[in-house]
């Protein structure tokens, strides 16, 4: 099924309301996801070591091999993550540097198939139909091109696409721009 990014800032604070309900790993999930752009294979393999350091304090950068590309990928966290990271770290003071971040209610590591029904279900109680996990990484792409004015060069590198015609369809800018069109042109 083909998803789509969450173009509404104000259904994406709805989701993180419908998710804390859940649980703060839920909220962690969904936070790190539209702020990381990470694969969701990359998000569920971090473990506690990848976001604390030694002395258990939140790292200000990650750095992890892309599972798909194989790449080396940088990226800082910002407040809202590190905000997540705090909450849900809070309630595992014994967890392990090894220990997956992500855990499933039985206690081994958050599967695709999970975090997909999470966000399916989080997402179908605000009205989004078309909601999954590459959802994350499309609102991530979504909203880094609307806030730099349509620096596709910039997301493009950002998502690690070879193409900037690719990278418009991945985040549905192709549509929305065609659906503008009609929109406004009132002869």
């Amino acid at each position: 099924m083909e998803v789509d990014p969450i173009r509404d800032i104000g259904k994406i604070s709805k989701m993180r309301t419908v998710l804390k309900s859940r649980g703060e790993r839920d909220v962690l999930l969904f936070t790190m996801g539209i702020n990381t752009a990470l694969r969701i294979s990359d998000l569920l393999s971090l473990t506690i070591g990848d976001v604390l350091d030694g002395q258990r304090q939140i790292v200000n950068v990650v750095v992890l091999r892309e599972r798909k590309t194989g790449k080396t990928k940088r990226f800082p966290l910002n407040a809202a993550v590190k905000k997540a990271i705090s909450a849900y770290i809070a309630l595992r003071p014994l967890a392990r540097h090894s220990e997956p971040l992500f855990l499933s209610r039985r206690g081994g590591q958050l599967s695709r198939w999970q975090a997909r029904r999470i966000l399916k279900e989080a997402g179908a109680s605000i009205g989004l139909e078309k909601i999954g996990t590459h959802s994350l990484r499309k609102t991530f792409g979504y909203h880094v091109y609307k806030k730099t004015g349509g620096n596709i060069g910039l997301v493009q590198k950002l998502l690690n696409h070879s193409k900037s015609g690719d990278t418009l369809r991945y985040i549905g800018i192709d549509r929305e721009a065609m659906d503008n069109v009609y929109l406004e042109l009132n002869l």
